[in-house]
């Protein structure tokens, strides 16, 4: 016989009937309740309109009916329109926003209805029609689903509070209309799934609290509410918790919006931890060295390359995602972290889907009372990017000793040639019976020495020619093309070709270079005839020679010419003066007179003036041109040539 104590097959069958019965029960009375209550809506606005517009019951009937038509809605929802409400019975779930403290009010929920409710069933009765001081002085109360498209790109719980008023004209109760996709209730729902609760019914506990009256403050006056931090107590699976919010209200329309924010210490220390390993590009993981058990963050499985649904690497098959190369090195480390309890801490190499990372590895153990390893805790670190920019960083310095190593070679072989062909003078020279003073000074900016020149040299007639240049451009090429032009320039008028003419054979000389190597330059070429004391000088868009005479520096007046290389089309003139006993002519290039961010007529001014002044002092003119470039370009940051001719008898 059996235990009539022990349950058997039997009667879970009659358990299991006996809660569906009582489950269709429960569905036929919710779906009476709801039946009745629709009837009862629709008597009530039914009974509005025949009290307001004198009709008749079957004349309202129709009223309601025809308006339902007009705005494509249920009939249902016209007579919640009528009575005040502006969403029917049951249009949502009705999740709280978290479990509220007894008698404290922390958040704004919502209840089950959205419209007027019946008060003989325990529910508040409301209107969204409040008094003027509700809304914003001269503002348009705006449209939840704006409100909505607003509150979609928030990172943070918020939710827009629509006001039901009451007949009296105080506040009813709040329907959400919009919610952040972050505002989150104490059961999960979320979001859109927030829309159409109301405050009270969902959190009786709330009314006549602070966070109920500032809700109204704001609401009436537009002052914004933050409360202070208030302290509840949540039940979660079993288990109370402290937690605690401060919540923000402001006035937007005739509505609220309601944002809140969680203080939970273990809310913060998550969010801490989470940001802490998106900052580092860190992930951690533990091993149970006993059940083989692991665990790994989610950062873990971004940094290792690895799908989170394979799960985590056991500990034995860690060496098999590290490089053929670094095998050995984690293999060893991983055996006396194991073995001897020995702390790890090394960077490997790991193959990924995107290509090999760089990942460091620090690791201890956790050991038992007799020494033995039992768990490993570990971090990973994903020093890529960092690898990455020292490879970058390490490439750009070699890169730049060679181009540095390349430069200086090239300065010191351009220098070798510059000094060859423009080798300083260390005493007056007199050329055509001109006392010639010469100075060249390198500059002391770059690597890259410049095309600047001069020439003094006695022809066989017994005139003398003076020249100055500049080649545009530093470096090998500049010397190059200086060296050209200079020797070029002295064999056609040692054989007799007329300044002008050279000048244009110059330029031709320019204009056929090879490919890639085209340059342009400026050119004075001055020849002076003793026996008459004449100068004849062209010009090729070089500054203008100055003459210092009775103490009066000026600059002469140019003849027309275009700078050597810049077209093949071109022609120049000449220009004749006489040197008198105690003049001073001066020959020179730009590295004497620029400056940067300063017009060049104001270096030609100071020449002008310091010129005048030197040939004016006790010392006269005696050595020119040191007195010259010291004043005038003590920087040194172009290159400077100068050329200071006086006839015999100037002091």
């Amino acid at each position: 016989m059996e235990d009539p104590r022990v349950p058997t097959d039997d009667d879970a069958s009659d358990v299991e009937a006996l809660a569906r019965k009582v489950a269709r029960l429960r569905a036929r009375v919710e779906e009476l309740e709801d039946t009745l209550a629709t009837a009862a809506v629709h008597e009530r606005a039914k009974g509005v309109l025949m009290g307001r517009d004198g009709l008749s019951a079957r004349a309202a009937g129709a009223e309601l009916a025809r308006r339902a038509g007009e705005r494509g809605r249920t009939v249902t929802d016209e007579c919640w329109s009528v009575l005040g409400g502006g969403a029917r019975r049951g249009s949502s779930p009705a999740p709280p926003l978290g479990t509220l403290p007894r008698g404290r009010g922390i958040a704004a929920g919502p209840a089950d209805t959205a419209g007027p409710t019946d008060t003989a069933r325990g529910r508040v009765t409301g209107s969204e029609t409040g008094p003027a001081e509700a809304t914003d002085a001269g503002a348009t109360a705006p449209d939840a689903g704006v409100v909505q498209a607003v509150l979609d790109t928030l990172p943070m719980p918020a939710v827009l509070l629509t006001p039901l008023w009451s007949p009296d004209g105080d506040v009813a109760d709040y329907r959400i209309d919009a919610a952040a996709p972050e505002s989150v209730d104490s059961v999960g729902r979320r979001g859109r799934e927030l829309l159409g609760r109301r405050v009270l019914e969902t959190y009786p506990t709330v009314a006549d609290t602070d966070l109920w009256h500032g809700y109204r403050d704001a609401l009436l006056r537009g002052t914004p509410y933050e409360s202070g931090s208030s302290g509840y107590e949540e039940v979660a699976a079993g288990l109370p918790g402290e937690s605690s919010y401060t919540v923000r209200a402001v006035r937007l329309g005739g509505r609220l919006v309601v944002s809140w924010a969680c203080h939970d210490p273990l809310v913060r220390e998550a969010r801490r931890l989470y940001q802490m390993e998106h900052l580092g590009d860190l992930g951690w993981a533990e091993w149970n060295l006993l059940t083989g058990a692991a665990t790994w963050s989610e950062q873990a499985y971004r940094i290792l390359g690895r799908d989170p649904a394979d799960g985590p690497v056991a500990w034995e098959e860690l060496a098999l995602h590290v490089v053929p190369e670094d095998v050995p090195q984690v293999t060893e480390a991983a055996r006396c972290l194991r073995e001897e309890a020995r702390p790890l801490d090394r960077t490997f190499r790991i193959a990924t889907g995107s290509g090999v990372r760089h990942v460091r590895f620090v690791a201890e153990a956790v050991t038992d009372p007799a020494g033995t390893a039992i768990e490993v805790h570990a971090l990973y670190q994903d020093l890529t990017a960092q690898r990455r920019a020292e490879q970058a960083l390490l490439e750009s310095e070699r890169a730049f000793l060679v181009q540095q190593g390349l430069l200086q070679a090239e300065r010191a072989l351009a220098k070798s040639l510059q000094e060859a062909l423009l080798p300083r003078q260390e005493r007056t020279l007199t050329v055509a019976g001109l006392r010639t003073e010469v100075f060249y000074l390198p500059s002391e900016e770059g690597l890259s020495v410049g095309g600047d020149w001069y020439s003094a040299i006695g022809l066989p007639d017994g005139s003398g020619l003076f020249v100055v240049g500049d080649v545009a451009g530093h470096g090998i090429g500049a010397v190059a093309t200086m060296a050209q032009l200079r020797f070029a320039a002295k064999g056609m008028i040692v054989t007799g070709s007329p300044l002008p003419d050279a000048l244009v054979r110059l330029n031709a000389l320019l204009m056929h270079a090879a490919e890639g190597r085209h340059t342009t330059a400026t050119m004075i070429l001055a020849r002076y005839q003793p026996w008459d004391r004449t100068m004849t000088w062209v010009q090729a868009g070089h500054l203008p020679p100055l003459l210092v005479r009775d103490g009066t520096a000026r600059f002469l007046e140019p003849p027309a010419g275009i700078i050597l290389g810049a077209t093949a089309e071109c022609s120049y003139e000449e220009q004749r003066f006489t040197l008198r006993p105690g003049d001073h002519l001066l020959l020179y290039t730009d590295g004497l007179v620029e400056r940067p961010a300063e017009d060049i007529v104001e270096g030609l001014a100071r020449l002008a003036a310091v010129a005048a002044g030197a040939v004016n002092d006790e010392e006269g003119a005696e050595h020119l041109t040191l007195r010259l470039t010291a004043d005038l370009s003590p920087t040194r940051r172009d290159d400077v040539c100068l050329l200071h001719l006086s006839p015999p008898g100037t002091g």
